[in-house]
């Protein structure tokens, strides 16, 4: 099978392509993977190095907008994952133009090549966020979106493009909702390795609001193996919910890093909270269950602590990266 992903630099898209290069891990046939990416702030080339030698990788350089590019790529391919994506909420309040152009024009821009090359598989990563908030119980995949932030609308409104796609045109078209992810190799702007780099910098975190805003964590290697169920087996033109199982308030969370960490409670700055601050997210994974076999296998305490050691010991990766964002100040 010949992949395209896109946004394959970035921290979930490098993890799924370091996987796909593993034997064993996927049981397609990969001939080839074609990474597309942007290369803008969260891509990293250097997320790619431990299958950087690998000859069925190549990596291209550009634009999920640029058409040209897109239909020549999405030609050679038997797969489209689709990964790329503007995603940090605060940086979608502060400006939410390069959210739509990217998230909603560069998705219709591949599925447009899709339709012209007949893809045989597309896969459309999107987020549990676009369900917006829910006091009690889980969204289930019939849940209607109801996204309060620019990004999550502009995720919400690729998904109802992507399923639009699928039901007019008959592409084979799945959507896949994740919940909050962490792991290795993801951009210190999030919460987890922005608060365990500061902690091991010696920096204080912050903490929005009453910090009860409660989020469900997955590890990210959980988060590709869903990924690729739904690739291989999931229902053309249907949603599948990714989960991890783990609910925790960003003030359990918090706790949990300064104690990895060896730091207290003087290390956090109470600061206010997020405009439109969805309270509290949670998803079913009956359908992905049920129908694929999905459950999530990374122990949250095992994960977390795996990953705040991979951050301790990778400060070569890391550290630059938030010199050049300081800088972009």
């Amino acid at each position: 099978m010949r992949y395209l992903v896109t946004g394959g630099a970035g921290f979930i898209g490098s993890h799924y392509v370091r996987s796909l290069m593993s034997p064993g891990w996927t049981s397609a046939d990969v001939t080839s993977v074609t990474v597309l990416d942007a290369l803008t702030y969260a891509g990293n080339r250097a997320n790619l190095d431990p299958v950087g030698d690998d000859p069925r990788l190549t990596f291209v350089h550009g634009d999920i907008c640029d058409a040209d590019l897109v239909d020549g790529l999405i030609a050679e391919a038997d797969a489209v994952v689709h990964f790329a994506a503007e995603s940090h909420v605060d940086r979608s309040i502060d400006g939410a133009r390069v959210f739509v152009h990217t998230n909603v024009i560069g998705t219709q821009t591949l599925l447009e090549a899709a339709l012209r090359h007949r893809t045989a598989r597309f896969v459309h990563v999107s987020t549990d966020e676009v369900y917006g908030s829910i006091d009690e119980g889980s969204w289930t995949e019939s849940a209607p979106v109801a996204p309060n932030s620019p990004y999550s609308a502009s995720k919400a409104s690729s998904d109802l493009i992507a399923l639009a796609y699928a039901r007019t045109h008959g592409l084979d078209i799945v959507v896949t909702r994740c919940s909050n992810n962490y792991g290795p190799y993801q951009f210190p702007e999030k919460v987890i390795p922005l608060f365990v780099t500061n902690l091991l910098d010696g920096a204080n975190v912050p903490l929005y609001g009453d910090g009860e805003n409660v989020r469900d964590w997955l590890h990210v290697d959980d988060h590709c193996r869903g990924i690729d169920l739904v690739l291989h087996g999931g229902r053309p033109a249907e949603v599948y919910n990714i989960g991890g199982g783990t609910e925790l308030s960003n003030k359990e969370l918090t706790g949990r890093l300064l104690e990895a960490c060896g730091a207290d409670w003087s290390r956090v700055d109470r600061v206010a909270d997020r405009k439109g601050h969805d309270r509290r997210y949670s998803v079913d994974i009956t359908r992905i269950h049920d129908e694929l076999g999905y459950e999530p296998k990374t122990d949250f305490a095992t994960g977390l602590a795996e990953t705040v050691d991979w951050y301790r010991t990778r400060r070569d990766w890391w550290e630059p990266l938030k010199s050049r964002a300081a800088l972009a100040k």
